[in-house]
């Protein structure tokens, strides 16, 4: 009997054709997909190493950002010295301004340290003789092997009561723990813990 010839492939090989022609092209979509993800995850990566910030005279300047542990020295150190100046930096017209932005910066022991303060009229003695205590210097260490991270900071200041002046030297410790950051009250994200102030000795003049 002869074999009727139609123009018509067989439905087998056309189905096995489709099959490969779809395989190929979703293989290629897959294959494009991970390389856009690593594309732009690569974009992302360099961008967080690398910003640009424009200058008062509007030039571009390229930035180079370090990682957040080179960073934690800097900042904690930043921070430690930022309080202190605001806990013992004090006169008549900002300690009540300086006192509200140095307990931002750490928690309830430092309130409570605030509170016994109060409580004895140191605040009250800073307004009725007008008295300027001014911080002279602030040295902080900070231990970075583990967190919470515990510092040790001795900030000098002196008392101007008018036609005397008097200076001293405290030492308070604690820990620095991380918390999120909060602008503009804690920008570098930080929280002093366990505050203490350990020795206040009165200095000679000539110190």
């Amino acid at each position: 009997m002869k074999k009727i010839k139609t123009p018509y492939k067989n439905i087998y090989s056309v189905l096995k054709t489709n099959r490969f022609i779809v395989i190929f092209v979703v293989s290629g979509a897959l294959v494009s997909a991970l390389y856009s993800g690593w594309i732009v995850y690569d974009v992302h990566k360099k961008a967080l190493n690398n910003a640009f910030a424009i200058s008062t005279d509007g030039s571009v300047i390229h930035l180079k950002w370090v990682s957040q542990k080179e960073n934690l020295k800097v900042e904690a150190l930043a921070h430690l010295e930022l309080f202190h100046a605001y806990f013992y930096n004090l006169d008549a017209s900002n300690y009540e301004k300086n006192l509200e932005k140095a307990l931002w910066l750490g928690n309830s022991s430092v309130d409570n340290l605030y509170r016994q303060k109060k409580a004895d009229g140191l605040y009250n003695r800073l307004l009725q003789y007008s008295l300027l205590q001014q911080v002279l210097s602030i040295d902080s260490e900070v231990d970075l092997s583990q967190e919470p991270y515990h510092f040790r900071t001795t900030t000098v200041f002196e008392i101007n009561r008018g036609t005397i002046t008097d200076r001293y030297e405290i030492v308070t410790t604690g820990k620095l723990i991380h918390v999120d950051r909060n602008y503009p009250n804690n920008t570098h994200g930080l929280l002093i813990t366990d505050f203490f102030e350990n020795s206040l000795k009165k200095m000679n003049n000539e110190d």
